[in-house]
């Protein structure tokens, strides 16, 4: 039996809004297309989100490669934590992973239990393949990330990267110079993430490449705040707590019970609220749900996921607002070797004991000879790390000249500070652009009394705003149509010209994929120069001049914040 799901990706599929990819070959599980509507629709989509993030956050906006070196992902702990448990079918090879077998056939919530009461759960019960009903075998942990190689010969080894956010931390230091060395920092991402699934049986929502949007906030730890948080603070949210607590609260309140443990953390979850509800999530089938201990990635000190209720996947994580700590920058700066750290300055003079390194020249001068003098600066400056017997000293960007502690003498002198250095914070809000859109169609598809589908977008995720019609295909109703049509397109609002069919069935046409208004010019318009304004929703008509039709229309399908 059909449910919701099917309706919608008929009409998707149908009207170009998303698809399965490389349908004429069979098709790829976990890949998916935008049609010419869905791309439409997913693009504004993230103008909404830019305008949260960029103009209202202030958000500095980068864009970073998808192929990135093994050596960043080694440092990321990605290489070595970034998995899944795997199970295959003895009989017939398919394989499933291990999560979603016990939630099927078990009926436990993988999110309740560890990876290591997992696979005692695979040991004991007897479980059977979905498919052919063999048994199921040899579990064992799989990385989930493609792999790649980069040149010819020696190669460096890489992957595609499984989230936008090490590109963002591995070049912290020149963003924080850009932002002027000051903190709250936020850096957002747009692009496209991969991850190897191991078997993506839920259509758009389970994707081998996908849609992300990815803010990274560094902050100083001992300023947990955001300037914004009063205007947030009294959004109310519904929550699952990671002892199965549900409660209904504000995010200021809920921070201030320790609920949310974390003011940037809180102030997030308030604006990811605020920015799904824009978008269209139904605000009554939306939660944040915080991940228990053992759900938590290598890299969280806490983590909340903004679900939403869909009616064949049940509770489904769209958004991840994570509290990084100091773990990317931290991870990098010791694989590097070069440092990433802001400064604070001291409220009072404060005493410190700090190592100094004074070269042997002696020793020095006949090892290093013209390199004595960078390596010097550098050895004042700090930029070095000990490893073992031996000094690795940074020179500029990429060389590295190793010295033997014996060829120095090391110091200790105390020194008053008024600037100390720290390694950030980070709190990331992390969107999955894919899921939120499906989200979308979901919670704004309506069936009228007639039994006709169509999406109920608002106006300003509309793919096209308004369709333009005369009447009737003949002079002079086409010319004014084709006039009041380009005159939306010098607006910069895009219009849809139809002249094709009933006009009830251009209407449905564009009541479909969810245009919001559509004007008509007809026999009263070549008398007065009025024409009717259609709304989507109430199916009303309401009569005006063109002029005052277009900003109409203008106005309600422009993005403004509340």
């Amino acid at each position: 039996m059909n449910d919701i799901y099917d309706e919608i990706m008929a009409i998707a599929k149908r009207r170009g809004i998303v698809y399965p990819s490389f349908d004429i070959y069979g098709g790829l599980s976990g890949f998916y297309s935008y049609g010419p509507i869905g791309t439409l629709l997913k693009d504004n989509i993230i103008e909404v989100w830019k305008k949260f993030y960029v103009v209202r956050e202030g958000c500095l906006l980068i864009d970073t490669p998808n192929v990135v070196p093994y050596r960043i992902l080694k440092a990321s702990g990605h290489v070595d934590r970034f998995t899944d448990i795997l199970v295959e079918c003895e009989r017939c090879k398919s394989k499933y992973r291990a999560d979603k077998i016990i939630e099927d056939e078990l009926k436990i919530d993988p999110s309740k239990i560890s990876r290591e009461e997992m696979f005692q759960i695979l040991k004991k019960n007897d479980l059977k393949c979905p498919s052919c009903g063999g048994k199921l075998v040899n579990p064992r942990e799989v990385n989930l990330m493609f792999r790649t190689e980069i040149g010819f010969g020696d190669v460096i080894k890489a992957f595609l990267r499984p989230e936008t956010a090490q590109g963002i931390f591995v070049e912290f230091n020149i963003l924080y110079n850009v932002a002027k060395k000051k903190l709250p920092m936020g850096v957002a991402q747009i692009g496209r993430g991969f991850r190897n699934e191991i078997s993506p049986r839920q259509g758009v929502i389970r994707l081998r490449e996908f849609n992300m949007a990815e803010v990274e906030v560094f902050f100083d730890p001992q300023k947990d705040d955001h300037p914004f948080f009063d205007e947030i603070k009294d959004e109310k949210v519904r929550v699952l707590t990671r002892d199965d607590v549900e409660l209904e609260d504000t995010v200021g309140s809920l921070y201030k019970r320790g609920i949310i443990k974390g003011k940037l953390l809180a102030y997030y979850i308030g604006l990811t609220k605020r920015l799904l509800v824009t978008l269209g999530i139904d605000e009554r089938k939306l939660r944040f749900r915080q991940h228990k201990v053992h759900e938590l990635a290598h890299y969280a000190k806490d983590c909340w996921d903004a679900e939403i209720y869909l009616e064949r996947f049940g509770w489904t994580e769209v958004v991840g607002i994570a509290n990084r700590s100091s773990y990317d920058l931290t991870a990098h700066s010791r694989e590097s070797g070069v440092e990433l750290v802001a400064y604070r300055n001291l409220e009072r003079p404060k005493k410190v004991i700090e190592k100094v390194i004074i070269p042997k020249y002696n020793i020095l001068g006949p090892m290093l000879k013209d390199k004595l003098k960078p390596v010097e600066k550098a050895l004042k400056e700090g930029n070095y790390e000990e490893v073992n017997d031996k000094i690795v000293v940074k020179i500029g960007e990429n060389e590295r000249v190793e010295i033997p502690k014996s060829a120095v003498e090391v110091k200790e002198e105390e020194k008053t500070i008024m600037v100390e250095k720290f390694v950030p914070w980070v709190v990331e809000p992390s969107y999955g652009i894919d899921r939120i859109l499906y989200g979308v169609l979901e919670h704004s598809f309506t069936k009228d009394d007639r039994g006709y589908a169509y999406f109920r977008f608002k106006p300003y995720i509309a793919p096209i705003k308004v369709g333009v019609f005369p009447i009737v295909s003949k002079e002079p109703f086409t010319s004014i149509a084709k006039d009041i049509y380009l005159r939306f397109i010098r607006e910069g609002i895009l219009a849809y010209y139809d002249a094709s069919d009933s006009i009830g069935r251009r209407y449905a046409r564009m009541d479909e994929i969810g245009t919001p208004y559509c004007i008509t010019v007809d026999g009263q318009t070549l008398e007065d120069s009025t024409v009717t304004v259609r709304d989507r929703d109430t199916r009303k008509q309401v009569r005006m001049k063109v002029d005052e039709a277009i900003k109409y229309v203008k106005e309600r399908t422009t993005f403004r914040f509340y």
